[in-house]
């Protein structure tokens, strides 16, 4: 709907309150319930929002090295915009419309001076080159989440430990495991549909009450949209069933981490040939995607962060783990970093298997396109053999950096990082990782205490 769709329908269905959400730099979604007044009057011109959020983290805690805003500039208002073309009504909350928005400068969606740290904001430049150069980018992300048999005020009291999961024991692939909690099953997939996140498939992977949703691809933006909306409101669905849902990439040790793989292909602006097929060349892939493989590969070790963001992260990223560790690719191989998949042409793309699903979407799929347009722009050879076998053994490409200090390091001193996000996205970003890491070298760990408290 246009602006004016949306006004009429505000007003011939009597609504009040408007909620609208943008994803901060963790991907948590912030936002409020607005009135339909302040709504109608700020179409034109935007809203004022706290700039808090772009300074401190995901537990609210101000950031001591930020430059975006800070205690210096006294934490003013910033301009943020709703994005009418992201409407869509909220299923599970009686139907009350809701809109994602982001801290752009223009309100008709087109690249301005945008806000350098706001992720929808970076995506939607990305976007933008890439269709000046004559491609429409098609995307989606999967995700995998173990969900619990708690609520908020039970893992407080537990202090997080010995907790309750769905269901118990090894079942992927369950039709079994499914029935049990047939009501919540059905609800994520009937309620997302409704919520316009609609799925390829929702099954069960290997674990105790763990989960994986392949969400329908789209145009890159909207692909985007639709995977930080997925996250939320799977918790939120979770919560009418007196369940939490947690996208930690490695909540257990001894468990799988979960996942936030990429599917990605270019096509061109008709959407009537899939750029990365071609029936002549090895394993049906064109040169623009070699290039675009080649892309991802050589700059992946420069911008790490933007696909594993937090400490825990880093759990995921290990040997045998079902996460890549090294800088590889491969022809439908689940042990490599990209992974190819070309039976046919409608579905011929690639597979970014580094980004977990604690993974900000914005983020991920704008690093993930920025690379591969980085590999097109240069022209560049993918030069390393496709992995057969034993892709984690094949490390004399190049291994993924050891844990977020080692990640965000290179980032912040990369040439590359600077030219796909621009070097104040990069200071910013690479600040907030710094921040991250030093607040977990100050912690004191379980493992500790019992390793050290008595013996040493």
């Amino acid at each position: 709907m246009n602006q004016q769709d949306i006004i009429s329908f505000i007003e011939q269905n009597d609504i009040q309150k408007i909620k609208f959400a943008f994803a901060d730099i963790d991907g948590v979604l912030r936002g409020k319930i607005i009135g339909r007044q302040k709504f109608l009057d700020g179409l034109a011109d935007g809203y004022g929002f706290c700039d808090v959020v772009w300074g401190w983290d995901s537990s609210d805690t101000p950031y001591d090295n930020g430059r975006t805003t800070g205690w210096h500039s006294g934490y003013p208002d910033a301009p943020v915009r709703l994005d009418l073309a992201t409407f869509r009504q909220v299923p599970w909350e009686d139907g009350i419309p809701f809109f994602l928005a982001d801290f752009s400068a223009d309100g008709n969606g087109k690249p301005g001076s945008d806000l350098a740290a706001c992720p929808r904001s970076l995506l939607k430049r990305i976007a933008h080159d890439c269709g000046t150069m004559g491609f429409h980018a098609e995307y989606s992300q999967e995700f995998e989440w173990f969900n619990f048999r708690e609520t908020p005020q039970s893992l407080q009291q537990k202090g997080f430990r010995n907790l309750e999961t769905l269901t118990p024991g090894m079942f992927g692939y369950s039709i079994l495991r499914p029935s049990l909690e047939s009501a919540f099953y059905h609800d994520l997939f009937d309620l997302l549909g409704e919520f316009d996140i609609p799925l390829e498939g929702l099954h069960t992977e290997t674990g105790p009450g763990v989960y994986e949703a392949a969400i329908m691809h789209d145009e890159v933006l909207k692909a985007a949209d639709k995977a930080i909306l997925f996250k939320t409101a799977v918790r939120e669905i979770a919560y009418r069933h007196e369940l939490v849902a947690t996208f930690m990439a490695k909540w257990n040790a001894d468990l799988p981490g979960c996942s936030g793989h990429i599917h990605q292909s270019l096509w061109n602006p008709e959407q009537t040939k899939n750029l990365f097929y071609d029936p002549a060349r090895p394993n049906c892939m064109s040169e623009l995607m070699s290039q675009f493989i080649a892309g991802q590969l050589h700059c992946l070790p420069h911008i790490t962060p933007m696909f594993a963001p937090t400490i825990n992260s880093y759990k995921r990223l290990v040997e045998g783990a079902w996460a890549p560790t090294t800088v590889t690719w491969s022809v439908d191989n689940r042990t490599t970093a990209l992974r190819v998949l070309n039976r046919t042409e409608a579905y011929t793309r690639v597979e970014h298997r580094v980004s977990g699903s604690d993974s900000n979407p914005y983020l991920a799929i704008a690093a993930a396109l920025a690379s591969g347009l980085y590999g097109i722009r240069h022209q560049l050879t993918l030069d390393i053999p496709a992995s057969v076998g034993n892709g984690y053994a094949d490390k004399k490409h190049g291994v993924l950096p050891a844990n977020l200090s080692e990640a965000t390091r290179a980032m912040a001193n990369s040439p590359i990082a600077s030219e796909l996000f621009g070097a104040e996205f990069v200071d910013h970003f690479t600040r907030t990782r710094d921040w991250e890491w030093r607040q977990y070298v100050g912690q004191v760990s379980d493992w500790e205490l019992k390793r050290y408290f008595e013996i040493i």
